[in-house]
């Protein structure tokens, strides 16, 4: 199951649980639980640094059912928040591993034509998931709601046996009959496979199983790398995960009321349908257009979000203690809101706008350019750690939302997220290159000789 199902099943659990285990003191339960759920994600990455190598994207993966299954029996079984609390911990590890190793999975077994719309499913599955399980809240008491989680866990390592190993992974430990196998199967019984591998067996004999420092220091290793570790840093930087997190508070800061569950469905249905044009058009349009267009529909809606705040209308009874058990956040002056005032739908379409723009682009994308352009033999190390950096971003930022709200304002971070996705564009023209329709093989000799006719 992916990180942004089990983070939507725990929020849920976390506020049915509240209402029926004893009180907890310090920190809001829900701001607690984002903490651990980001520190276990990170966790999540670190170990995929080694298990991705170790034992193969496909065992990795489903390695990550041991602790996804046992964080799900503890929040079903919690006598307290803690044990909500350390069942989301093990949630994120599972969430992170899983963000480490099924891109890297996804773009060894996918031909170039597709590669594309089959590294946005992920994400597009995450989404789904995430508003059918909102569904399931409205049915379920919150234990059977986490008894519900273990069922795609379930359905993931069923499916998954049923798979073969990523055929790079399988030459690059000498089982050549065996990745020759996997990729006839994975193209099909009438497709002649023998010269696709043959490119993937000359790439991967060229190579040595692992690199080593030395090699490290050699641009076309350190460059993918460098490359895929700035997009997930910069990913995150744009503001997604405070966002989310902080959603509505801040609506509720700048004048806009609405209930919470409606707040949630009108961002599932918004990232769902950005993540499906992304998919659809990924391999038409290619990564790096939609990259820019997502970027700058990020950067203006954040752009937007800040000017509101900063010249727009506050609540009619605003709050100053920030957290998520108040209703405002932050203390700038503004002239009140009239509850009839179209200029109230501002935050409300600009948050939209963000998160269709995110979705569309930079949440998808980064996860499928970090399994395409990272070399062979550091793919399973650097992907755990781009995910370890994005997790620990994503937390520093998360912790770090509120104390620049108190000090600055609530249109300080957004100006920040703006300058970022400008910063973003400027990162994609200069340093990131077209994959579309390549073989990872094109892509890696392209770092390798930097000619750009592998590129065409």
């Amino acid at each position: 199951m992916s990180a942004p199902q089990h983070t939507v099943i725990h929020t849920l659990l976390v506020h049915s649980a509240d209402r029926t285990l004893p009180p907890i003191t310090g920190p809001s339960p829900r701001l607690a639980s984002e903490s651990v759920f980001t520190l276990g994600a990170a966790a999540g990455g670190l170990s995929a640094m080694i298990l991705n190598d170790l034992v193969g994207r496909k065992l990795s993966i489903m390695l990550s059912a041991v602790p996804s299954v046992a964080g799900y029996a503890l929040m079903a079984g919690a006598r307290g928040h803690w044990m909500l609390l350390l069942g989301r911990t093990l949630t994120g590890f599972a969430g992170g591993l899983t963000a480490a190793c099924i891109p890297v999975y996804v773009s060894e077994i996918a031909p170039p034509s597709v590669r594309g719309a089959l590294g946005a499913t992920p994400q597009l599955m995450a989404v789904f998931g995430s508003l059918s399980l909102y569904a399931l809240a409205l049915l379920l008491p919150w234990r059977w709601l986490a008894v519900a989680g273990e069922g795609p866990v379930l359905v993931m390592i069923l499916l998954l046996s049923l798979m073969p190993n990523s055929p790079r992974f399988l030459l690059s430990r000498g089982r050549d009959e065996e990745a020759l196998q996997a990729l006839a199967w994975l193209r099909g019984a009438n497709t002649d496979v023998h010269w696709e591998f043959e490119q993937i067996q000359d790439n991967v004999r060229r190579q040595s199983s692992r690199v080593s420092w030395s090699e490290a220091r050699n641009p076309h290793v350190y460059r993918p790398i460098l490359i895929a570790v700035l997009m997930r840093f910069l990913q995150q930087l744009t503001g997604i995960t405070p966002i989310l997190v902080y959603l509505q508070p801040i609506f509720n800061s700048t004048a806009v009321l609405l209930p919470p569950e409606d707040d949630a469905a009108i961002v599932g249905a918004v990232r769902l349908l950005s993540v499906l044009i992304a998919a659809l058009t990924m391999d038409l349009a290619g990564r790096k257009v939609l990259l820019f267009v997502s970027a700058t529909i990020m950067c203006a809606a954040n752009l937007t979000l800040g000017l509101y705040i900063h010249f727009g209308p506050r609540p009619l009874t605003p709050n100053s203690t920030v957290g998520l058990e108040s209703p405002a956040l932050g203390g700038t002056e503004q002239p009140p809101a009239s509850p009839a005032s179209y200029l109230t739908l501002v935050p409300l379409l600009a948050t939209m706008f963000f998160i269709m723009g995110y979705a569309m682009g930079w949440g998808p994308i980064t996860w499928l350019l970090m399994s395409e352009i990272l070399p062979l033999r550091a793919r399973g190390v650097a992907s755990g750690l781009c995910v370890l950096v994005s997790w620990l971003t994503a937390f520093a930022l998360t912790k770090s939302f509120l104390l620049v709200v108190n000090a600055f304002g609530l249109q300080v971070p957004f100006f920040f997220f703006a300058a970022v996705c400008l910063a973003s564009l400027l990162f994609t023209s200069c340093c990131v290159p077209e994959t579309r329709g390549r073989s990872l093989e094109q892509i890696e000799a392209f770092f390798r000789t930097r000619r750009r006719s592998f590129m065409r």
